[in-house]
């Protein structure tokens, strides 16, 4: 598949998101709306598969992807997590409705470059080293 092929060539991590990974002491996992061997792919390319290991869930294991919450309300679930007490972090306008949606925090990352689409979002930041201050920030 050539969208494959593209993602194996040229997917990279977002700056600074390894070490963001690496300073967790939460519990976190990825819900995309991307088909799994997509996620795989894109995860395993950038290197990051191992950080989500067990915690990627994706569309495909409800019955509504986002912007419904379904998606977001599964991995709060499977993670042991009340959704009052999640935070999302999302770039794209039907990730920050679904979070919404769930009852849960939105962090809107507008370094994939498109902050019109988060205007939803509790609150919007422009760099990975900026997360954890607002996790441990969120009230949470």
């Amino acid at each position: 598949m050539a969208v494959d092929r593209a993602l194996q060539e040229h997917v990279l991590p977002v700056p600074g998101v390894v070490e963001v990974l690496n300073s967790l002491t939460i519990p976190y996992c990825v819900a995309s709306n991307g088909r799994p061997a997509k996620l795989a792919l894109t995860l395993g390319v950038s290197g990051l598969a191992k950080y989500f290991a067990g915690r990627m869930f994706t569309a495909t294991e409800v019955a509504h992807g986002k912007p419904a919450p379904d998606l977001f309300l599964l991995a709060a679930t499977r993670m042991g997590v009340t959704p009052a007490r999640c935070v999302v972090v999302e770039d794209s306008t039907n990730g920050v409705a679904a979070g919404r949606a769930a009852g849960m925090r939105v962090l809107g990352y507008s370094g994939a470059g498109n902050p019109d689409a988060l205007t939803d979002a509790d609150e919007i930041f422009s760099r990975m080293a900026d997360l954890p201050g607002l996790l441990c920030h969120s009230g949470r």
